[in-house]
């Protein structure tokens, strides 16, 4: 009976600025297939790759039309065939969906529908998918991080960034952040950081090698290595690794800088991660909820037909504060 009804989404006809996000009201319910849920979705994650993806810049792109993003929270509407983990009525989180996200119902894959615990509300939930598994991957599949290793995060206050300060705290690493405003220092020093510093500063790369006594950090989280990169190389420790989660452009960086330290710069994508991959990610997640250290910090939020504002100002704003969501 599903497919009969009708809701309101967001539809991307033809890649450009956030002005091509339209608000769509007669859009049809999507019909859950064999080992798939339908959602009905309170709140979902805007991530800077729905931005690239709906410009026509990213490499992969999705055939027109579409309706952006895949980060939900919401509750189980109905569940399709062989589905056995969920039914309707439960509160769960997605990691990927097949319709997309910005909308009122989504349908998404059992094995990227999550359990949302009772002391995470709809809005947290929205901000776990992208921004946790993305940090979880750079650090431990990607840069082997170890506890008793530092670690630099770049942009530390955004969505990936918070999730990547109370992950590296967890796993004992020595953490360092960096922000572009006061508040969100203060925001990354409450949530696992041991140090904040501001990237907008003159000289801060200074102050953190200060901080490290000269020695470097063993690893980098990198949100926007097309501005940080080359200097990122200079602040690694022997042995260090840069994680390039983002990036907007090219840079122009020595390699010397790399064969001086024996450093390696690793790229990561969350859509590569293999199912074992992704479970693991999901138990250490479900520890954090339980031990309660894993708190998403949900910053702007915004209605779902003030999508078009949330895509520009993810990207605009002078300095993250949390996640950016949208809300039904």
């Amino acid at each position: 009976m599903s497919g009969s009804r009708v809701m309101r989404a967001i539809r991307v006809s033809e890649f450009g600025g956030p002005s091509v996000l339209s608000l769509c009201s007669q859009v049809t319910v999507p019909k859950p297939g064999p080992r798939q849920v339908l959602i009905r979705v309170q709140a979902c994650g805007v991530n800077p790759v729905e931005t690239y993806i709906r410009a026509g810049t990213y490499s992969k792109k999705p055939t027109l039309p579409y309706t952006p993003g895949n980060d939900v929270a919401g509750v189980v509407e109905t569940a399709g065939e062989g589905v056995v983990a969920f039914k309707a009525g439960d509160r769960v989180f997605t990691t990927a969906t097949v319709s997309g996200a910005y909308a009122e119902f989504t349908v998404a894959a059992d094995d990227c529908v999550h359990k949302l615990p009772d002391a995470l509300d709809f809005t947290q939930g929205a901000a776990i998918g992208i921004p946790y598994f993305t940090a979880y991957r750079a650090l431990i599949h990607k840069a082997h991080s170890k506890a008793g290793e530092t670690v630099l995060i770049h942009g530390a206050s955004g969505g990936v960034g918070v999730a990547a300060c109370q992950l590296s705290r967890a796993l004992g690493l020595r953490v360092l952040g960096t922000a572009g405003t006061p508040e969100g220092m203060k925001l990354v020093l409450n949530n696992g950081a041991h140090m904040a510093f501001n990237h907008r500063e003159q000289g801060y790369t200074d102050k953190i090698m200060e901080a490290t006594d000269g020695r470097g950090v063993d690893v980098i989280v990198e949100m926007l290595s097309n501005v940080n990169l080359s200097r990122d190389l200079e602040m690694l420790a022997y042995g260090g690794r840069v994680t390039v989660v983002g990036s907007r452009g090219p840079i122009e960086i020595n390699p010397r800088d790399t064969m001086a330290k024996e450093s390696s710069i690793i790229g990561v994508v969350l859509f590569f991660a293999t199912p074992e991959e992704m479970k693991e990610c999901v138990a250490l997640l479900y520890a954090g909820m339980e031990a309660g250290w894993l708190r998403p910090v949900v910053g702007s939020q915004y209605p779902l037909d003030k999508a078009a504002q949330a895509h520009h100002d993810i990207i605009e704003s002078p300095g993250a504060a949390g996640k950016i969501v949208l809300t039904m």
